[in-house]
């Protein structure tokens, strides 16, 4: 993880937290959080970490679970052991096999404001990330993956 702003920030397993953070620095979450996180950095969580809440960040790899608003202003990946519900704005998504996305997507590009993007698309996904499954073309219309 990366240092920028700081030393990487750290919630370890069997550790609950309650209430919001905002940081400068990277943050991993190996426990859960119910609560917010606005960090200038990469969010990372964990197989075992749970975030019910808002994140805002630049970068994001998630392998565990998550539930609520997501934006991320650069990259968001997706392992395969990943759970995500609620609402995701993010302008690059990387899902490997196996993850789950119950959520609404919006994707924006780089210079579009965070809020409603201009020229964005909407996509409705639900279910796990299938190996070999067509990739659908930005055609501005919303998508329903199953």
């Amino acid at each position: 993880m990366n240092e920028i702003g700081g030393q990487p920030n750290r919630i370890e397993k069997n550790t609950k937290i309650k209430g919001d953070i905002i940081s400068e620095a990277d943050f991993r979450i190996d426990g859960k959080l119910d609560g917010n996180v606005k960090t200038s950095g990469k969010v990372v969580i964990g197989k075992g970490g749970y975030i019910h809440g808002k994140v805002e960040c630049v970068n994001a790899d998630i392998e565990g679970n998550f539930n609520g608003e997501l934006l991320v202003s650069d990259l968001l990946s997706l392992k395969a052991s990943a759970v995500i519900e609620g609402t995701v704005v993010v302008t690059k998504l990387s899902v490997e096999p196996g993850a789950t996305f119950n959520a609404s997507c919006s994707m924006k590009g780089k210079s579009a404001p965070s809020s409603t993007p201009s020229g964005s698309t909407g996509a409705i996904i639900s279910g796990a990330a299938k190996p070999n499954a067509p990739i659908a073309k930005n055609t501005g219309e919303k998508a329903r993956i199953s």
